[in-house]
């Protein structure tokens, strides 16, 4: 039996699945904690890796491994491969302003064609100019460039600071794929180039940036000789784990919340509403993304004083619609529509409907609402829709999927619960072994029907209209 390792370094932790190659059987896993923090020193990220490898058991048995990861984070190492800064993540916002500026110098619609993107404060090119803006003595140290699962790929092949790895800072192995790397900001994805007249302009150099591994090539061998995959952003891992392919959507309800689909298209917004993003498997992956899902659940959970299966038992004791209670969750802020600077409102209260049970309906009704309209983005810009993954830890939360079934008016799969994202990583592993992806069965709780439609999503339209123009 030939195993193969996935990885999910996500803001939250380091997951590490052990599977069978063949069949995808789980044979072992792992689990470590990072630190909290919309900026984290990378050295955390490799403890917590080698934390969770030690939980599942090693490497001493793994022929492949692949790293799956959060999307964007900022790594910026100087010529000695040491991390100049720490590394700001894709929920930082402090970016914001240096998003637009690029925006404004570029013009939005030669960086929609170009990457496939608007940048928004997120985006890595948008925390380049920041890091120029801010801190020009850092900005002019940086030798290379890498997201945190291009470093993390580059330390387990054994790179790294001289005194801290055993094959040294060489900064030209540094790799990533098409997928982690449309979500810089300064990729072109249809050409698999890097895009120099941004790089400059956002650091005032172009640096070393990793060089770009196709699904099924080989990233290089660990030292211990375990073979290195590409690796994914978090997101294209998780579609490629799902087994998505033309016509599913996969909704994730995760730190932040994602609607994302497989797609033998590209798109090229100039609204900034979709980001052209790479799938893990050579085609497109249009997304869009905001700052506020599962912890919007959490917060109304506290609020409460209950947790979250009280929290969904109470939604589903109120009727559709909440009594006219609509959250708009912009408690971060949001990302889609940018509005980095917003704040949540609960609106449409009277003493008749102020009730513990409606509101928290508006709850899991605003979050999912905030979701459905990027759903209609993608519709929009042609992507087909017949049905929709559900997924993330919020998803296993019975009245997140009836709710869900409602709002997004397609059947609703809710997953089985799993680590997706190092699923995902997992089969890219297996495919560097054979050359093909394997054909691993998804495990699925149930099917929601889509009900008749209801005045819900019209009602969060009007308050969030209402809610961005102040």
């Amino acid at each position: 039996m030939a195993l193969v390792a996935g990885v999910d370094t996500s803001t939250q932790s380091c997951k590490v699945v052990i599977k069978d190659s063949v069949t995808g059987e789980l044979v072992r896993e792992g689990r470590a904690s990072h630190p909290n923090g919309t900026e984290v020193n990378p050295s955390h990220w490799w403890a917590a890796l080698s934390e969770a490898l030690t939980q599942a058991g090693g490497l001493d048995d793994v022929e492949a491994i692949s790293i799956g990861g959060q999307q964007h984070g900022m790594v910026v190492l100087d010529k000695d491969g040491r991390v100049i800064r720490d590394a700001l993540l894709w929920n930082d916002t402090r970016s914001a302003g240096d998003a637009n500026e690029l925006i404004e110098h570029f013009g939005a619609e030669y960086l929609s064609e170009l990457t496939g993107s608007l940048p928004v404060a997120s985006f890595t090119s948008s925390k380049l100019l920041w890091l120029k803006n801010n801190e020009p003595d850092n900005a002019a140290k940086v030798a290379a460039v890498a997201l945190p699962h291009d470093w993390l790929t580059w330390r387990l092949a054994g790179y790294g600071p001289v005194g801290e790895s055993e094959r040294g800072p060489v900064l030209e192995a540094l790799a990533t794929d098409r997928s982690d790397a449309s979500g810089t900001g300064y990729f072109n994805s249809a050409t698999n180039t890097y895009c120099d007249d941004i790089l400059t302009y956002a650091l005032g150099h172009v640096p070393v940036l990793p060089r770009i591994v196709l699904p099924g090539e080989e990233v290089g061998v660990a030292p211990a000789g375990v073979k290195i995959a590409c690796g994914a952003g978090d997101n294209a891992a998780a579609a490629f784990g799902l087994g998505a392919s033309e016509g599913d959507v996969v909704v994730s309800l995760g730190t932040s919340g994602t609607v994302f689909a497989v797609s033998s298209s590209s798109t090229h917004d100039t609204t900034g509403t979709i980001a052209g993003f790479a799938s893990a498997s050579n085609s497109s992956l249009p997304l869009v993304c905001t700052l506020n899902a599962a912890r919007v659940m959490d917060s109304f959970a506290k609020l409460l004083d209950v947790s979250h299966v009280e929290l969904g038992q109470l939604a589903l004791r109120a009727e559709s619609g909440s009594g006219g209670v609509v959250l708009v969750p912009y408690f971060e802020g949001e990302r889609t529509p940018n509005l980095p600077d917003a704040t949540a409102e609960l609106v449409g209260l009277t003493l008749a409907n102020n009730t513990r049970e409606n509101i928290a309906r508006a709850a899991i009704e605003g979050m999912l609402c905030g979701l459905n309209a990027g759903l209609d983005a993608l519709v929009a810009a042609g992507v087909a829709c017949t049905r929709i993954f559900l997924v993330g830890g919020a998803a296993a939360n019975p009245a997140v999927q009836s709710i869900a079934a409602e709002i997004f008016g397609v059947p609703i799969v809710i997953a089985e619960p799993g680590e997706y994202v190092a699923n995902g990583a997992a089969r890219q592993a297996a495919q560097l072994l054979t050359g093909q992806a394997p054909s691993w069965e998804i495990a699925t709780i149930a099917t929601v029907s889509a009900p008749a439609a209801t005045k819900v999503v019209d009602n969060y339209r009007k308050a969030a209209l209402y809610a961005a123009s102040r």
